[in-house]
């Protein structure tokens, strides 16, 4: 933009102090604005509108969530990470911290047939999107869709690229730094900074869900997808809890009915399951998928 001289006539400055106001700019151009706090309905608006676009035009039809802990890692990193933690407190002995990050790697290498049961499933799932006969996008039926980070949702990602399918991410703004796994289709990938809206995504298109062993992430999502389907708003989309010995362990759902804090009928809305396979031909039943071509 033109800058006018010390000489310039007060018309001219003012003029230049006119042109360069920041209300001068065009309101969507103002980034300001934008990110101010008056303006939050609309920066939320538009994280609904944007990912909804760019799925219709990407055909996606239907998807099945994946949610599951970020700290699960395949089997040979894990056994990688437990190899260090046993020389780190080998070179310490005494310490605690080093101790607890030894029961921490021992856990996660159990843990590790979660990633491997969680890629091999998405694989089963995204096999039969990409057969799935009569649409105009290959890859457009039960999508699978993940939260775009590490551990489970990097297998699940990683299970449908290995089937040659499409698959998105979900990402989110976090205070510590998480980057996109690299198995998302890269325009199925999208960043989240309202946690709520990113929910939204995650059931809009959803015939079905699965959810391995996780933190406090997974056990948010799990509750609040039980709630969708006890008040009717996910109809009759199934819930499977992969690793029953886990679950049953951290969550005595038959306890919350026997109180009468939930109907007996509630505890129907969760399938337990401890193989791709079954968790897959589960799904797919209750979403009346046809089987893949042999």
């Amino acid at each position: 933009m033109t800058r006018f001289t010390a000489t310039s006539t007060p018309e001219h400055v003012n003029l230049d102090a006119i042109l360069n106001s920041p209300t001068y700019t065009i309101a969507h151009e103002d980034q300001d604005l934008l990110n101010s706090n008056e303006m939050r309905g609309v920066r939320m608006l538009l994280e609904i509108t944007k990912p909804d676009l760019h799925l219709d035009m990407a055909g996606i039809e239907s998807t099945i969530i994946v949610f599951g802990g970020a700290r699960i890692v395949d089997k040979a990193t894990a056994a990688a990470k437990l190899v260090k933690a046993k020389k780190c407190l080998s070179e310490d002995p005494d310490s605690p911290t080093l101790k607890r990050a030894l029961t921490h790697a021992k856990h996660l290498l159990h843990l590790s047939r979660f990633y491997e049961a969680a890629r091999h499933f998405a694989y089963l799932a995204s096999q039969h999107g990409r057969c799935t006969k009569g649409q105009s996008h290959g890859c457009s039926s039960h999508v699978i869709v993940t939260g775009g980070g590490p551990g489970i949702m990097e297998a699940a990602n990683r299970g449908a690229f290995e089937a040659g399918c499409r698959s998105i991410g979900l990402n989110i703004t976090l205070p510590f730094e998480q980057h996109p796994n690299p198995y998302i289709t890269p325009d199925l990938c999208f960043k989240f900074n309202y946690f709520s809206l990113r929910k939204f995504h995650f059931v809009m298109r959803s015939v079905g869900a699965i959810l391995f062993p996780g933190g406090f992430g997974t056990l948010d999502e799990l509750f609040e997808l039980l709630t969708l389907r006890q008040v009717g708003t996910k109809g009759s989309m199934p819930i499977v809890l992969f690793g029953t010995d886990f679950w049953t362990k951290l969550v005595d759902f038959e306890v919350l009915a026997e109180m009468g804090l939930i109907a007996d009928d509630d505890l129907d809305l969760i399938h337990f399951s401890d193989t791709a396979e079954e968790a897959w031909e589960f799904i797919r039943r209750c979403t009346c998928a046809e089987p893949e071509d042999s």
